[in-house]
């Protein structure tokens, strides 16, 4: 097995669960430790992240991050997933024009409360909504804050079905979204299809899939890995001296002198020492930077 860093932008293809893709991948690079940054259904494709060695400590920080989709919605038929691979609840004549798809994809832009689907792995007193769903057992689901940052018609195809992009916040469901925006049009909806092509400041690659790794030599596919701190290229940088470097190889705080005057209390930074990466820590004054994740081996 391998100790290798760093991190894969894999291009996962329909019909896999993730972890599926994470325990391929990590087979083909032999490696000790691995993981990925963000589930994405069986039904979707697209960028999923995999993190290696010390890349996986950082992954959590890149979750918190907006992502971007290409989703295919089916308008007439609503299901119980809320997509292509649930039951049909309803069918409806669709008789939106484009002008109107438009103007209702548009009420979507800004901060909202959206309601998950009930097929979903989020937990009400422990266990998942999905369970409570095949038992028919019903239950309160809490709508949750998200933020749809972007939403553009890419296509309509035929008379029922459109193609959008969209960026938006962690937790948000674009299936859920694909459901609203079908209740808004009158017609009701599906998500058929999905794509994530960016995450964070990640984005899609679509050469990297399965079977081209599988074509490469192990040296060719380390060859491919992005550096650990690409997963966290949004937070700003610093650049240690040689006694701030002591402070932290024992896990202690240290004082800047250097900090750009637009960060504040609570802001994290990517540091370096000669050029290489250490971890992240966090401001805890205008004077004062306390370690919260550093990479092993410093």
């Amino acid at each position: 097995m391998n100790d290798i860093d760093g991190v894969l932008l894999f291009n996962k293809a329909s019909g896999l669960s993730s972890n599926q893709v994470l325990q391929q991948v990590k087979h083909l690079f032999g490696a000790n430790k691995a993981g990925h940054t963000g589930t994405l259904d069986p039904l979707a494709t697209g960028l999923l992240p995999i993190c290696f060695g010390n890349a996986t400590k950082f992954s959590s920080f890149m979750l918190e991050g907006n992502k971007k989709y290409i989703a295919k919605i089916q308008l007439g038929t609503t299901t119980t997933t809320y997509d292509a691979e649930g039951t049909v609840v309803s069918s409806y004549k669709v008789s939106a024009s484009q002008e109107d798809i438009t103007r209702v994809l548009s009420c979507f832009i800004g901060k909202q409360q959206q309601v998950p689907p009930l097929y979903s792995a989020i937990k009400v007193n422990g266990k998942p909504l999905y369970k409570y769903a095949r038992e028919n057992v019903v239950v309160n689901i809490k709508p949750r804050q998200i933020e749809i940052t972007e939403i553009s018609l890419i296509e309509c195809v035929g008379s029922n079905q459109i193609i959008i992009k969209v960026g938006c916040s962690k937790g948000t469901y674009i299936r859920a979204l694909a459901h609203d925006i079908g209740q808004k049009l009158g017609c009701g909806a599906h998500l058929s299809a999905l794509t994530r092509i960016q995450s964070s400041n990640l984005e899609l690659d679509n050469t990297i899939t399965l079977r081209y790794i599988q074509s490469l030599t192990l040296q060719e596919r380390f060859d491919m890995l992005l550096p650990v701190e690409s997963l966290i290229y949004h937070l700003p940088s610093l650049n240690l001296d040689v006694v701030q470097f002591e402070k932290i190889k024992v896990g202690h705080k240290f004082f800047v002198n250097s900090v750009n005057s637009l960060n504040k209390v609570g802001d994290l930074l990517r540091i370096y020492y000669s050029g290489k990466f250490l971890g992240i820590v966090e401001l805890q004054s205008s004077e004062i930077a306390q370690p919260v994740r550093l990479i092993n081996k410093l």
